[in-house]
């Protein structure tokens, strides 16, 4: 490898580019994605693309080494969350450096440790790798993992199939084997508009929310009341959240309309189809009868946009074993956040989260990676293709 400051600086070249990019979640990756597969032609490395079904926004994988069973997928995504209403010091699509921080968004969350893979790829050809590396970068991770079953689907066209999957995610370099699931629900409702003088003879959509949202608040209510004794989680139990919710069009009218975003995050194990099920028969039994008896086109929708499932540590353990040996670390650690490493894991690829920087900046204004941070996850992908330079034990 070169030497480690130039590989570091590389980096954050990279990093720059990366930062560059506006790749909000749901917009076209072409920009992005055609960057990272010009920079892996210029190591003679070919891509391939899984797109969604708009053509507009993909993933890209890609392998180092002999494409034989085994080996490690490298993954990350590069989507990031909206910068919208935050107060930011710097241009946040353009890394800032100020003293060892890099400021910019997806510095942290994941653009730090897709930059560190990209700068790793020469060491990774210049290895005699036994097992290859896989580069899995995906798309709308952070809306619910999007890009994932796209993905899976095109790995299960090739004649190879990964062991292990390591998801970069910020970690602190934390050995992460387990995390929640993450369901994205959309809630619509449809009422009938009439003049407020006589709100009887009218539908409010609002009002009829604010039941579903209240019994939202019960369930969650109950199972805060019945945490998980000597979990490892924080908070040891399934959490809800109501995130946005608009409706109506005057306050002398009744609300014709209610449409409202919510998420819960179910521990290892739950079955957030249940839950789903108990919000939906209360939804459609209880609330929605007495709107239909006054107009008949009243309606309620429950929408599952993105089920992400949870990453359940049974199968983490091919993976933890690979991550430990080359680290040392020997603890094993759960979060509460959700990401792409539950999809790999239910696929039947050992999977774990490990990555360079903290997720407590992840989503924040004036986000930031430090250069000492970089360093790290440049010297643990070194050791990754050290390991896979060995013959196989």
């Amino acid at each position: 490898m070169k030497d480690m400051n130039d590989t570091i600086t590389n980096a954050i070249d990279i990093l720059e580019n990366l930062v560059g990019f506006d790749s909000i979640s749901g917009k076209p990756t072409h920009g992005i994605i055609g960057y990272v597969q010009g920079y892996l032609s210029e190591h003679d490395i070919d891509s391939t693309l899984s797109y969604d079904d708009d053509g507009e926004r993909a993933n890209i994988f890609a392998t180092i080494g002999p494409k034989v069973d085994g080996g490690v997928v490298l993954n990350g995504h590069t989507d990031v969350v909206p910068v919208a209403g935050q107060n930011w010091s710097t241009d946040p699509f353009v890394l800032t450096r100020k003293g060892d921080r890099l400021h910019g968004r997806g510095s942290v969350d994941m653009k730090g440790f897709l930059a560190c893979v990209l700068a790793s790829v020469p060491l990774f050809k210049a290895s005699k790798l036994t097992k290859p590396i896989h580069i899995a970068f995906t798309y709308d991770e952070e809306i619910g993992g999007f890009g994932m079953p796209v993905l899976l689907k095109r790995l299960s066209t090739e004649s190879f199939r990964p062991a292990i999957s390591i998801v970069g995610e910020p970690t602190e370099m934390k050995l992460i084997t387990g995390h929640k699931g993450g369901y994205e629900m959309l809630t619509q409702i449809s009422g009938f508009e009439v003049h407020s003088s006589n709100p009887t003879i009218g539908v409010n959509a609002i009002s009829a929310a604010v039941k579903v949202i209240a019994k939202i608040e019960a369930i969650a209510a109950q199972l805060a009341a019945r945490p998980y004794v000597g979990s490892p989680y924080d908070p040891a139990y399934c959490t809800f959240n109501v995130g946005t919710i608009e409706g109506g069009t005057a306050s002398n009218a009744t609300a014709g309309w209610c449409n409202f975003k919510w998420e819960f995050r179910p521990m290892p194990g739950e079955d957030g189809a249940l839950m789903i099920k108990e919000i939906e028969d209360y939804a459609l039994n209880e609330v929605l009868p007495p709107m239909k008896a006054i107009n008949t086109a009243a309606d309620i929708k429950i929408i599952t946009e993105a089920p992400v499932p949870a990453l359940d540590d049974s199968n983490a353990e091919l993976a933890a074993t690979f991550v430990s040996q080359i680290t040392g670390l020997n603890s094993r650690e759960v979060v509460s956040f959700g990401t792409d490493a539950g999809y790999f894991s239910d696929d039947g690829i050992s999977t774990v989260v490990f990555g360079p920087g903290s997720i407590s900046r992840a989503h924040q204004p004036n986000e930031y990676i430090e250069i000492s941070e970089i360093a790290q996850g440049l010297q643990f992908l070194e050791k990754v293709a050290h390991k896979l330079t060995l013959p196989p034990s």
